[in-house]
């Protein structure tokens, strides 16, 4: 049990560590506060034994009574608002801290599985541990403290009571440390299920079209049935796991207030106590009993404190890249691969790869899917780091760069568009928040997205849906067009930049394009005709490899799968439906 507040403790910043401890500090005070309620009441038994109340002992008495509860009001009071806001306060920080941490991981890190956890990890984990944060610890720490001031104050009036409550609170650690050994695997497999259950949520809502067209909902929806069976199973496995300790820790508690009252009657039997000390150690039986017990009841949680902070620690220790580069400003925009090879974990996707593009030229790069396109970009923006060879930007390694001043290179159009849920003005000036709206809409019009953006409710300032899901593909698409405008990037990264337009817009479109990309290094990923045979260089991907490079022209001449991939989209593009025969 220390040893998990402890490590709680370490996890803190040192400003909310300071919190907490000014917390205790208060609790040890509110604890002494509450302990004057014993003499209060020793007082007006006294009177009662010697048959002596008075007004004056009524009155001392309550005084006493009142400074109890008033000064452990005042102080818990202080007490709770420091855990709260060092709980809360450690929490925003350490989601604020994984956030940090994750823009320096190389994108590999970001799979299907690993989302599910950090979505739960940052969302389930981190509120989990806000609550324990400002009422586990609090009441658990509350507890052994108040416990341990009554040890004290009984010692003054008689040893051996204390040291009744001694050995009951020794046994009651022995017992409490095996509930959290014990808790402590079916608290993990808890987390594990929680993260599970997270993804298969996410999953579930962003293939909701899918699941509803195939009748998928509800039980037949087998994935999210199980994982939510498995999360139930869980839950009830940790709670069935710790009640039978909890159990013991209890009948511990109770048996050590029994103890206490049977010894000290037979003390006062054999005349080594007096009766009002007597009564005051039966008295005082209750009040420790409830203490440890409160203590007890939520210790059992502080292993899902302890699980959190492990999971959380665990992100924080995942391998993230060395991004404190210098800042460099590139004379050029040339960009080389010299043998680079690349792999995810041990499937290996790029395999000695060399190529030189020059600065304001333009490059596309054709092959098969699977084959190292878009890998290849994601290089040369040091989205990952080559684990052989080097990328260089302008003459320069980009791992020698800061990561801020290698992104003020680039510009990207994904094929996969990502928008914020914020205003559509917002999600266009990204890059620059205080940009003038002027620009804004500039930006909209060369994308050919203005039009569209005026029929909304709100124009500009409409907010849209989480990764625009109330917009369609081509206009999610040109947005991001248009937010890659802005930017104004001298490296402009296509990958499939058209695949979602409008066939209606798609001419104008392309016009914007050609004009974003004037004069800039431009490298795409594409498979329509018009897109790629522009290009000054065709770069063609096979199995992580360069087959072979050079114009349309060119590549036309060479038998192989450039050739084959021009003819297959000639031939679909001059397929036709044919009229019935009468």
């Amino acid at each position: 049990m220390l040893e998990i507040l402890k490590r709680f403790f370490a996890f803190c910043s040192e400003e909310n560590r300071n919190k907490f401890y000014k917390s205790l500090i208060a609790d040890i005070f509110m604890s002494i506060f509450e302990a004057i309620k014993i003499p209060a009441i020793a007082i007006v038994v006294q009177a009662l034994i010697e048959q002596n109340v008075t007004g004056k002992t009524v009155w001392l008495s309550l005084i006493l009574m009142l400074v109890s509860v008033i000064g452990s009001g005042l102080i818990k009071f202080t007490a709770v608002m420091r855990q709260t806001e060092g709980g809360f306060d450690t929490c925003a920080e350490k989601r604020i801290e994984i956030a940090e941490h994750m823009r320096n991981m190389p994108m590999g890190a970001f799979n299907d599985s690993s989302l599910g956890y950090i979505a739960s990890v940052t969302t389930n984990t981190m509120q989990n541990l806000e609550n324990a944060a400002t009422r586990v610890v609090m009441l658990v720490t509350h507890g052994l403290l108040m416990t341990a001031v009554i040890i004290v104050m009984l010692a003054f009036f008689d040893i051996r009571i204390s040291l009744i409550i001694l050995l009951g609170t020794v046994l009651f650690f022995m017992v409490n440390t095996a509930l959290i050994k014990t808790s402590e695997n079916v608290s993990k497999q808890k987390i594990e299920k929680d993260a599970v259950l997270t993804d298969r949520i996410l999953e579930s809502i962003q293939g909701m079209a899918v699941i509803k067209a195939y009748h998928l909902t509800g039980q037949k929806n087998s994935a999210l049935q199980e994982a939510l069976e498995d999360n139930c199973r869980a839950n009830t496995e940790m709670e069935m796991n710790v009640i039978p300790y909890m159990g013991l820790q209890t009948v511990i508690v109770k048996l050590m207030g029994v103890c206490m009252a049977f010894a000290s009657v037979c003390f006062y039997i054999k005349s080594s106590m007096d009766l009002l000390t007597c009564i005051m150690m039966i008295i005082s039986s209750f009040i420790v009993c409830a203490s440890l017990e409160t203590a007890g009841s939520y210790s059992a949680l502080l292993r899902t404190v302890d699980t959190c902070v492990s999971q959380a620690e665990e992100i924080l220790h995942w391998e993230s890249m060395d991004t404190d580069g210098k800042d460099i400003t590139p004379e050029s925009h040339d960009i080389t691969f010299d043998h680079v090879s690349f792999s995810y974990d041990t499937r290996k996707v790029l395999d000695d790869i060399s190529l030189s593009i020059p600065s304001g030229t333009s490059a596309a790069f054709v092959g098969p899917s699977g084959s190292g396109k878009t890998t290849i970009t994601r290089l040369m923006a040091r989205f990952w780091d080559a684990q052989n060879g080097t990328v260089t930007l302008g003459g320069t390694d980009v791992r020698e760069y800061s990561m801020d001043s290698l992104m003020k290179n680039f510009s990207f159009v994904f094929q996969n568009v990502y928008l914020f849920h914020d205003t559509i003005a917002d999600n266009i000036r990204f890059f620059d928040p205080d940009a003038p709206m002027e620009e804004v809409i500039a930006a909209a019009k060369k994308a050919c997205a203005y039009d569209f953006i005026m029929a909304l409710p709100d124009g500009f300032e409409t907010v849209i849906e989480e990764n625009g899901a109330s917009l369609s593909g081509g206009e999610r698409q040109r947005i991001s067009i248009a937010r890659a405008m802005m930017k104004d990037a001298p490296v402009i990264i296509l990958d499939e930049a058209t695949a979602n337009v409008d066939p209606e817009n798609e001419y104008e479109l392309t016009l914007a394009m050609e004009a974003l990309t004037k004069e800039k290094t431009v490298i795409m990923i594409a498979h329509r005709l018009k897109t790629v045979q522009n290009a000054d260089q065709i770069f063609v991907v096979d199995h992580g490899r360069i087959v072979s490079s050079g114009t349309h022209e060119q590549l036309m001449k060479e038998e192989g799968i450039y050739r084959n991939f021009i003819n297959a989209r000639k031939e679909a593009a001059s397929w036709k439906i044919g009229e019935a025969d009468a």
